[in-house]
């Protein structure tokens, strides 16, 4: 008798674990958390305008614990082990632990940082970003050689810069190696390069003209067309992969379908013979 009620009792849980599960696989369940987290993005926008007030507080609070619910309604469905199996799922956990741990702590900053960065759960929640993101994360080991390569190129155009233009602009443009080291990031940018820095050093040092062009040629436009090319093929991989996936899914269909097909033509064969 006992264990029959454990039974059932096992059973009614399962079923409201499917329950819920159905509810957060649900096609409206996702676009109703991405309403909520622009809704959240337009308070703290308005609060911007309007500080301390009341309504757009208790408006956030509310949020805040409907996130919460949205947390725990995931972790029900899904189970710990399928929902902390999915690292965005640990982000978004940290997010929202974030926001209820700090919601009453007096620093302000801590709590307005972690309010904003509740806005970057729109992240997983846009199959779109999130590809976006995971392509950028994997491209992150082959992004190094190009660092270390920008590190080389700028650390030598600033020796050049230190060596022949200190005395042309005030310190802060050549003055010293980290100084130069920021000009020649501004320079890259293409931030008022040329009548800030360029015009006036070539004015005074007419060969400079060759220096401001080829580091603009390497550093502008070759380096940053590497790092383009490097997530674009990450970018690429991630839809061949996907591909992949579905190509060998459709072959295990076919081969099951196949072996399905020989059975029941067996079975049609035996019983023509009997």
């Amino acid at each position: 008798m006992e264990l029959k009620h454990k039974e059932e009792i096992n059973n009614k849980n399962s079923t409201l674990r499917t329950s819920i599960r159905q509810l957060v696989e649900h096609r409206n369940f996702q676009p109703i958390v991405i309403g909520i987290i622009l809704l959240n993005g337009l308070i703290i926008i308005a609060e911007t305008y309007f500080t301390g007030n009341n309504l757009l507080l208790f408006l956030d609070k509310i949020i805040v614990w409907i996130f919460v619910l949205e947390l725990i309604v995931k972790i029900i469905g899904l189970g710990f082990r399928g929902y902390f199996s999915n690292r965005w799922n640990i982000f978004d956990f940290s997010i929202v632990i974030g926001s209820l741990l700090f919601y009453t702590t007096p620093f302000v900053s801590v709590l307005r940082l972690i309010r904003v960065l509740r806005l970057i759960r729109m992240i997983p929640a846009i199959p779109a970003l999130r590809k976006i993101i995971d392509s950028l994360m994997k491209s992150i080991p082959a992004l190094t050689g190009i660092l270390g390569l920008s590190i080389l190129i700028f650390s030598v155009y600033a020796i050049i810069g230190t060596t022949f233009f200190r005395d042309v602009l005030p310190y802060e443009f050549f003055g010293s190696f980290h100084s130069a080291l920021f000009t020649l990031l501004q320079v890259v940018t293409f931030e008022s390069w040329a009548s800030q820095v360029a015009r006036p050093i070539i004015h005074e040092v007419p060969w400079a003209w060759a220096y401001f062009v080829s580091f603009i040629v390497i550093g502008a436009l070759v380096i940053l067309n590497l790092v383009v090319a490097v997530i674009l093929s990450y970018l690429g991989q991630e839809d061949e992969a996907q591909l992949k996936e579905q190509m060998d899914r459709f072959y295990k269909e076919n081969q099951e379908l196949k072996r399905d097909i020989q059975e029941i033509k067996q079975l049609i064969l035996e019983r023509n013979n009997n």
